[in-house]
């Protein structure tokens, strides 16, 4: 896990280790900055396999040079295969047995690596770079180009300076918390789409982007459910023990839910020694899962450390927020995952979490919701829209507000989608073009909730999980693996019947069944209370002050396509009215900090 740099711009050398120091926690191991013909090459290493300086990078084989960021994990299987055509190491790295790898298959080699990747490699006989990055967008890929002139980074912030503010990601993000791929904040910045490469041509100055995975139509396989478990129990058990390969120490974060709880279970009996597992409490109890986390603990004898947090502590972490997701990032998580990260960092730098459970095993709350919903979304539209009028709703009672967004909405495409979008709630021109890059979703399945499932993954697990993740984890130097991320666990879970993975009042049901056999049933049912802060009780009380003068008139009438009237009359509801509209203001708080931070206006 590092941060990867490269460009053809004319910087000095110690520009570009200027650059490399605003993300120097990314990998404080090592930084290498290397020049070669007229490009420089910049790394940081946060050392996790073969810790020798051998394996330092920039890292040169032949006439292949490469920066990468990542993990590679069944390299070993890929070494043994490079082996029998001749090949010789130097080094006990994953970097060089993709480097040689490369060397030896050219872009093919995207087909056989499994792990969490981003790198560019420069061929200095062709004068290209071949760049790629991990089916589900792991790691992070940020470019500059124009004109031919490119810059490429791990994060945004070394390439932000002399910018302009993209005024369509500002739209985006106050719709959605984030700025989705391929759009960054700011113009000429893009993202690399996940499951893809780039090839640069310098000798022609043109960039060329493929796709080289992506999700497919389902085929749902024809297997029993008990067939369908033992074969998935299997999987989560490879994809854990191929995450667990460390020359530094290892643990694994445990919550209270069914996704972290059966990472840790199977950690814990694939590893040889007691897996260290962390888990981070609230002094206020309805935040706090850290009890039914210790009870996991004690039954799967892990070596346990719970931190009892008090809301000043998350209250200090929101200048590193500032500082480390460096684009605007509204996922209020994101605090508790800083500390959790500054906490595990104590005692390992590698760790197991549970990310991406939800997503393929339907336990998101929205997919409860559309299950609910799905006979009136299956009514024909103008007969709900004739069902929609107030007096109706007023008959209907405490369930009108939605069941009313069920009847008005147009399509069960539109009912999905409005699980990741306000819909232009806080603009004044309602701008939706940007899910254009997220349309593929409508045409893998018939199923309403795999449809979510599939626009989960590649919207909201690329742009809000794995990003939250990344930054979180790597502010303190920490390598976050999760196996159900594993590109073969998602393929997986989608060949099998929705049934298998949800039933009513039973989300995530065969990962249930799996865990049973680790914990019993009656405690990983216990009430969860999820991984979030009271954010929008600390704006009314202790944080009062800040929001009131950080959300003022000359920057709210900065932010293009603002609707500043809506907005203040939320504030105001929130602040003094018991209404909670905590969603809308933080992401513009975020924001205001975003601008001061980085000097936008």
């Amino acid at each position: 896990m590092c941060g990867i740099y490269l460009t053809n711009i004319k910087y000095k050398e110690e520009e570009v280790t200027s650059k490399l120091n605003s993300i120097s926690y990314r990998g404080p191991d090592y930084t290498g900055v290397l020049k070669a013909n007229d490009l420089i090459f910049g790394h940081l290493r946060l050392a996790i396999l073969d810790l020798d300086p051998r394996s330092n990078q920039p890292m040169v084989f032949d006439r292949f040079t490469i920066v990468f960021n990542g993990e590679i994990y069944n390299y070993k299987d890929i070494k043994e295969e490079l082996v029998k055509f001749g090949y010789t190491f130097e080094t006990e790295s994953d970097t060089e047995v993709l480097l040689i790898g490369y060397k030896h298959w050219g872009k093919s080699i995207l087909e056989k690596i499994n792990g969490m990747f981003a790198f560019c490699i420069y061929d200095s006989q062709t004068n290209q770079i071949f760049c790629a990055r991990d089916r589900l967008g792991v790691k992070p890929f940020y470019y500059y180009w124009k004109d031919g002139s490119f810059e490429i980074c791990s994060q945004i912030r070394p390439l932000l300076s002399d910018k302009q503010i993209n005024s369509e990601a500002i739209s985006i993000y106050l719709d959605t918390n984030y700025i989705p791929t391929p759009l960054t904040i700011v113009e000429n910045v893009f993202k690399l789409p996940p499951g893809n490469f780039c090839e640069l041509d310098l000798n022609s100055n043109t960039l060329n982007i493929e796709e080289y995975w992506n999700l497919s139509d389902v085929k749902i396989k024809k297997i029993s459910y008990e067939e369908a478990k033992k074969e998935l129990h299997e999987l989560l058990k490879d994809a854990t023990k191929i995450r667990l390969q460390s020359d530094v120490p290892i643990g694994s974060f445990l919550s209270g839910g069914i996704d972290s709880a059966l990472v840790s279970s199977l950690a814990s009996k694939i590893s040889i020694e007691k897996i260290n597992t962390f888990c981070i409490g609230f002094d206020n109890p309805n935040y706090d899962e850290s009890t039914i986390a210790e009870k996991f603990s004690q039954i799967l004898g892990t070596n346990h450390k719970t931190t009892i947090c008090t809301s000043q502590d998350i209250l200090n972490l929101i200048p590193k927020l500032v500082e480390v997701y460096d684009e605007p990032f509204a996922d209020s998580s994101a605090l508790p995952s800083l500390l959790l990260n500054s906490i595990a960092k104590e005692h390992v730098t590698v760790a197991l979490s549970g990310d991406g459970g939800d997503e393929s095993f339907l336990g998101y709350n929205h997919f409860e919701s559309l299950d609910r919903n799905r006979y009136i979304i299956s009514i024909p539209y103008f007969i709900r829209k004739f069902l929609s009028n107030p007096l109706f709703l007023k008959i209907i009672g405490k369930n009108s507000h939605r069941i009313r967004n069920a009847l008005s909405t147009k399509t069960e495409n539109d009912f999905i989608e409005n699980a990741f979008s306000r819909k232009g709630y806080l603009l004044k021109e309602k701008k939706q073009g940007w899910m254009k890059y997220y349309q593929s979703y409508k045409t893998w399945s018939s199923s309403l909730l795999q449809r979510s499932a599939d626009l989960n993954i590649k919207l909201w697990l690329d742009n809000n999980s794995n990003v939250k993740v990344d930054r979180a984890s790597m502010a303190y130097s920490v390598e976050v693996r999760s196996p159900f991320l594993d590109y073969r666990v998602i393929e997986y879970a989608r060949s099998l019947p929705v049934s298998y993975r949800y039933q009513k009042g039973r989300q995530k049901r065969i990962l249930r069944d799996i865990l049973k056999e680790y914990i019993p049933e009656e405690i990983f049912n216990l009430p969860k209370s999820g991984f979030s802060v009271p954010i929008g009780e600390w704006m009314r009380d202790e944080l009062r002050d800040e929001f009131n003068n950080t959300l003022n008139d000359t920057f709210l009438n900065s932010v293009p396509n603002l609707n500043v009237g809506k907005f203040k009359i939320l504030l105001d509801e929130h602040m003094n009215e018991n209404k909670d509209h905590t969603p809308y203001i933080w992401k513009l708080y975020v924001l205001a900090k975003w601008y001061k931070e980085f000097n936008f206006s």
